[in-house]
């Protein structure tokens, strides 16, 4: 790891303007993943501006909201009551995520905010990598692919975004507070990440400088039901292949509304919109569960390895739909 200069202000206008003002500078919060990034080289500040003093920890629920501090823990959040009670597909997302001991040590920004799991990206060996080193080529195209994304993808980078708990959190239309040195806005998280075939070096709207301080989540209303669905090579802790998120609101057998989000699947948290679309106002019905799964992947752009990917999403959304339709009805 190359030395750099750390830095800890005291409140948030100076840890922006730190890092506004200096363009190889960058926050540094639970730093689960941009530490090992720069042990590997791939990632090289020259400043780290540490946030984890700032008064960003906290959970606030005030009616149909709750406004999560960007510091706030991942094992804070999963144990907050009206998670439980009102986002159990969050709860499930967050505790299928992580180890106990990294989600004591992550935070929901950093969380949302991490950088993709594809090996080429992490290995600072490999030159092709379009979204580390732009229009230099995507060498997992050309090599092994299983990890990778189906969804808003093209040959140019097969990145896919690992985060669980921000495929829930897309799912409801959550946003993102944040504070750069224009001031102040709010990012829907739908909007937040820049796909890879939009973009393949670009991975999210941020500016240089602007940080995250606390995430919006509007809190499912009385009588829907939640769960989060992740399918991964094995049980303990793993990176995902396929997830699914899915709030439905029932009327007997008749599915009166819904969300659904996808993970494992895309270069951003996939909302299927047009499988909600298909569904919302029918009854259940499992024909109709797969055929808004093969809608939602249309179009995927696949490789040998990720192939299986199509199938795989199909069948998890179908399964999941089915779980969250037959509890909830009487």
């Amino acid at each position: 790891m190359r030395a750099f200069v750390y830095d800890r202000p005291t409140d948030v206008e100076q840890a922006v303007a730190a890092v506004a003002a200096d363009p190889q500078a960058a926050f540094l919060a639970g730093g689960t993943t941009q530490l090992d990034l720069m042990k590997d080289g791939v990632w090289t500040p020259d400043r780290l501006v540490d946030i984890t003093r700032l008064p960003l920890r906290g959970i606030m629920v005030d009616g149909q909201l709750m406004r999560v501090g960007a510091l706030t823990s991942m094992e804070e959040l999963a144990a907050e009551p009206a998670v439980a009670d009102r986002l159990l597909m969050v709860r499930e997302a967050l505790l299928a995520g992580a180890s106990t001991q990294l989600r004591n040590m992550a935070t929901i920004g950093g969380n949302l905010l991490q950088r993709t799991r594809c090996r080429y990206f992490r290995d600072p060996t490999v030159s092709a990598c379009n979204r580390r080193s732009p229009d230099s080529g995507c060498a997992a195209v050309d090599n092994h692919a299983r990890m990778h994304a189906i969804l808003g993808v093209d040959e140019r980078c097969v990145a896919l975004h690992a985060s669980d708990v921000a495929v829930p959190l897309v799912a409801v239309d959550a946003q993102a507070l944040v504070v750069g040195p224009q001031g102040q806005r709010h990012v829907p998280l739908t909007e937040l990440w820049v796909r890879a075939d939009e973009g393949p070096s670009i991975e999210h709207v941020l500016g240089h400088g602007e940080l995250i301080t606390a995430v919006d989540v509007p809190l499912l209303p009385a009588g829907w039901r939640s769960g989060y669905l992740k399918v991964r090579d094995r049980a303990s802790y793993e990176f995902v292949l396929v997830s699914a998120a899915v709030a439905v609101l029932m009327d007997g057998d008749l599915i009166a509304d819904l969300r659904i989000a996808l993970g494992g699947v895309g270069s951003v948290p996939w909302r299927a919109r047009q499988a909600e679309q298909m569904l919302r106002g029918t009854h259940v019905d499992p024909v109709r569960f797969e055929q808004a799964g093969r809608a939602t992947v249309a179009g995927a752009y696949t490789l040998p390895g990720t192939a299986f990917k199509v199938d795989l999403a199909v069948a998890t959304l179908t399964r999941q739909l089915l779980a969250m339709t037959t509890e909830a009805t009487p």
